[in-house]
Parts: structure tokens; C-alpha cells; sequence
């Protein structure tokens, strides 16, 4: 094979794996059903010492609201949440960047996580379902 005609094929096949690649990391991140996005993972949440601060969609941050910060939902996507170990449910409203943390999937605003009964344990395993807009 001449060189011109190597260099291309690598070229495409690095192109090729790479957004094989792409895909299997989006496809382990969560799940697309019919009603949108869904993720199984563990959940925090954020409270006093941010209250008031901007987030990433330009408003103030409130602990009282039930938000919340995604990694890469629209500002404005409304999901519920549900708390794996005690099957209770919180409808939220993306409205930050997050969270910076490892493993964790979404970064609840301290009313989301009272409702969902996990104050005391500060992590917990949750299912996220986006829900229609």
C-alpha cells in the first residue's frame, strides 16, 4: 500500500473507532426512551453554603426550589427523580452544571433532597427520567 493511501486508511479508522468510542460512553451514561432521557446513578445535593450564588443557567441558586444541576440536560428540562432505596419521588427543574463528582449523575437542591428522604445519608442511589416538555 503506498503511503499516502496508509496514512488515510489510518486516518479513517482512528476516525471510525473514535466515534465508536463516543457512542459506547453516551450509551453507558443512561438511556433513550420514548419520554427522553433516563439514568440510573447516585445523587447529592448542594444547600446553604450556595444559596444565592448564580449557577450555570444565569439565575440565583435557592435551596428551597426543587432544581437541580445535570451535566449536559437543556436548562429548563424537567425530570423526575427517584430515590432507589425508599421509592420516593421529586419532579426537578435543570437549572446548573454538575456535579463534579465521580459517580454521581445530578446534584439536588436541599428541598429536592428532603423530599426525597436523603439528608441524613447525603449520597443515594436515584433513577432520573426526563419528563416531556
Amino acid at each position: 500500500m503506498a503511503p499516502g493511501l496508509r496514512a488515510r486508511a489510518l486516518i479513517r479508522n482512528s476516525v471510525i473507532l473514535g466515534a465508536l468510542t463516543l457512542l459506547a460512553g453516551c450509551a453507558s451514561q443512561g438511556q433513550t426512551d420514548p419520554n427522553g432521557y433516563r439514568a440510573d446513578g447516585q445523587a447529592s445535593y448542594y444547600g446553604a453554603r450556595h444559596h444565592g450564588n448564580k449557577t450555570a443557567s444565569g439565575e440565583r441558586f435557592d435551596q428551597h426550589a426543587l432544581t437541580a444541576a445535570h451535566r449536559s440536560l437543556p436548562f429548563g428540562s424537567r425530570v423526575r427523580v427517584t430515590n432507589l432505596r425508599n421509592d420516593k419521588t421529586v419532579v426537578v427543574r435543570i437549572n446548573d452544571r454538575g456535579p463534579y463528582a465521580k459517580k454521581r449523575i445530578i446534584d439536588l437542591s436541599q428541598q429536592a433532597a428532603k423530599q426525597l428522604d436523603m439528608l441524613r445519608d447525603g449520597v443515594v442511589p436515584v433513577r432520573i427520567e426526563q419528563l416531556s416538555q
